[in-house]
């Protein structure tokens, strides 16, 4: 009888959120979204993918500097991110662990009930959520009433628009064109 991560085992099913499944070893690296039998168009999202595929690399930086994980980790990743987005739309986000199936190249992956633009747009809301908490930690009381100005001349959609048109996700790179 085959096992789990042996060749020609079982691989990980993951249930979606509309209903359909999706064996793991079909996403591959450089996959964003997928067009799923239901009709819509699912994000995909693993622990391989950078964090600047959501944010620039100026704030990955400084995300992983303030931000401390208690957890294997070691500093603020991609899967901390998801797990944001699974804690906020816990009904919409599918994931797996897939780190004992050697065939995947990833560990971790996470299947979202909408497309990977809305999840852009997602990670960006929470990752401002994520600022204005630790701002608002500040001894500064300017800095808060600073931020919260700035950020009503945010345009979130604006800038998921520029950033997806800046960058290529042609590949599993997300690199700047």
């Amino acid at each position: 009888m085959a096992q789990p991560g042996v060749p020609g085992g079982p691989s990980h099913v993951l249930e979606l959120p509309c209903g359909e499944t999706v064996s793991a070893r079909s996403l591959d690296l450089g996959l964003r979204e997928f067009a799923c039998d239901c009709g819509s168009r699912h994000a995909v999202v693993m622990d391989a993918h950078p964090l600047a595929r959501f944010v620039p690399e100026f704030l990955v930086d400084v995300l992983r500097e303030t931000i401390d994980t208690d957890d294997e980790f070691g500093e603020f990743t991609t899967p901390h991110l998801m797990a944001m987005v699974a804690e906020e739309f816990p009904e919409t986000v599918a994931s797996t662990d897939c780190s004992e199936d050697g065939q995947v190249g990833y560990a971790l992956v996470w299947v979202a009930d909408f497309d990977s633009r809305r999840l852009h747009e997602v990670v960006v809301e929470l990752v401002v959520e994520l600022m204005e908490h630790a701002v608002s930690h500040a001894e500064d009381g300017s800095a808060m009433s600073e931020f919260e100005q700035r950020m009503q001349e945010f345009d979130v959609e604006a800038f998921v628009d520029q950033y997806r048109e800046e960058r290529d996700f042609e590949d599993e790179h997300d690199t700047a064109i």
